[in-house]
């Protein structure tokens, strides 16, 4: 790793030191808190040291029509704000990045505002998000010599981590809370080779345990507590920012599971705007589940200054998580930012995730928490009709196809989760008729349909 460009800082104490001296579980051993990196040259390069952001702005876009191998990867593009590798020739891509956005003009007329997209990070090789922090994670565990990869994960993450790891001629150790994960993600683990372990146990349980185990084997912790994950993850915001010309949207909306990826992105956010690439910085507003809510209660109950775990509880497997890691750095992230924290029912993400599938993108059911709480942040004035709103989606609709199929069949929900949204949901369901093979019974049906 390039020690000489980088460092880790902890959050908490703000201790600092190299990549190589963190502890396995990447906790500083003084206060045990999380880390993040920091590039100390930046905050001295003014004036004439400044880098040159046309040039920067310029070579990234050129890029994109590379032959090179490491310019097709959204993350690596970027690879001047990622001096995290000794070589940039160990790093480990899938082409990752470089997703679409997507402007949302059903949604986007519902709710009165003229500017809605989704960045759609389901996009990615292994379908979710979680690709983009992978690469940059398992590239630094391939340059220190690692032959062992690991992580606790509700789905998204096994996917990914077993599939940069098989690219990188590694192995892979995945421990997952039994019963509790969508088994689309589970099949890519497998199918890429992953050692998978259920455990009874929640997910903040099984990265518990796998905590103990890193510090007595050499295997090398891929769970978004190492912050070289949140060093890919926050490569989005450039492609954003670089989306709308180098002028950053109004507001960004992300969903709130174990809280690293809204962290990453208002970290990349602010590294562009330190680096004078952006002229401001977004504010961004995190989303969770009503029963898997501990950050909002912290805010609730003591402004984001502690956080009391909670035992999650949500159909959105991605963001089941009770005691979030990156919280801390959630915290702050809204706050600087002057975003907002709120939660949304199980019926409120059903109804938003088929919207969003009206407008014909598919999206796994914790990214449409997103458009749930835009809806509440909009019926509570806290977004005006002219501001641009990106959501972040996080994963793909095959993620979690069961979801989407007990949504259209009506078994999703139970009665009282559905109680006043029962018009709603009717008109959005589209389950599949039984239907006589024949020319009549096909067009009653189809003229049945439409009302």
């Amino acid at each position: 790793m390039n020690d000489n460009l980088h460092q880790l800082r902890c959050i908490g104490c703000g201790a600092r030191l190299t990549g190589a001296e963190v502890q396995p579980d990447f906790r500083c051993a003084q206060c045990g808190e999380l880390f993040e990196v920091e590039y100390p040259g930046w905050s001295q390069r003014q004036g004439p040291d400044r880098p040159n952001a046309g040039a920067l702005k310029w070579l990234w876009r050129e890029r994109r029509s590379s032959s090179e191998t490491l310019d097709h990867s959204g993350v690596w593009r970027f690879r001047e704000l990622l001096p995290i590798l000794e070589s940039f020739g160990n790093a480990v891509t899938l082409f990752e990045g470089n997703t679409p956005l997507y402007h949302l003009p059903r949604a986007a007329k519902a709710l009165g505002i003229d500017q809605l997209f989704a960045k759609h990070q389901g996009m990615n090789p292994t379908g979710s998000f979680k690709d983009t922090g992978m690469t940059a994670a398992m590239s630094v565990a391939k340059e220190r010599g690692f032959e062992w990869v690991a992580c606790a994960s509700t789905g998204n993450t096994s996917a990914a981590m077993a599939a940069y790891a098989a690219r990188a001629g590694l192995r892979c150790l995945v421990l997952i809370p039994e019963g509790k994960i969508a088994w689309g993600k589970l099949s890519q683990a497998m199918d890429y080779g992953a050692v998978t372990c259920q455990l009874k146990a929640d997910f903040d349980g099984c990265l518990t345990l796998l905590t103990q185990i890193v510090k007595e084997a050499p295997i090398y912790l891929l769970n978004s507590v190492n912050p070289y994950r949140l060093e890919g993850q926050k490569t989005p915001a450039f492609e954003i920012a670089e989306a709308f010309d180098w002028s950053v949207p109004d507001h960004l909306i992300v969903p709130g599971g174990n809280l690293g990826n809204s962290s990453a992105l208002g970290k990349g956010f602010r590294e562009l705007h330190d680096l004078g690439l952006v002229a401001r910085m977004p504010k961004i507003s995190v989303i969770q589940a009503a029963g898997a809510n501990p950050l909002v209660r912290s805010f609730l109950n003591n402004q984001g200054t502690a956080l009391e775990p909670v035992e999650a509880d949500t159909r959105a497997t991605a963001i089941r998580i009770g005691n979030p890691a990156s919280w801390r750095k959630a915290v702050r992230v809204i706050q600087d930012t002057g975003g907002w924290c709120l939660d949304v029912t199980e019926a409120e993400i059903a109804i938003a995730k088929a919207e969003i599938g009206a407008e014909g993108l598919g999206c796994e059911p914790a990214s449409a928490v997103t458009l749930a709480g835009l809806k509440k942040l909009r019926a509570g004035g806290k977004i005006a009709s002219s501001e641009t709103v990106v959501l972040l989606l996080t994963g793909h609709t095959l993620k979690d196809a069961d979801y989407t199929i007990d949504f259209h069949r009506g078994t999703l929900l139970k009665p009282e989760e559905a109680v006043g949204r029962e018009a709603e949901i009717a008109r959005l369901r589209r389950n599949a008729q039984a239907v006589e093979a024949t020319p009549a019974a096909v067009l009653a049906a189809l003229k049945g349909s439409v009302g």
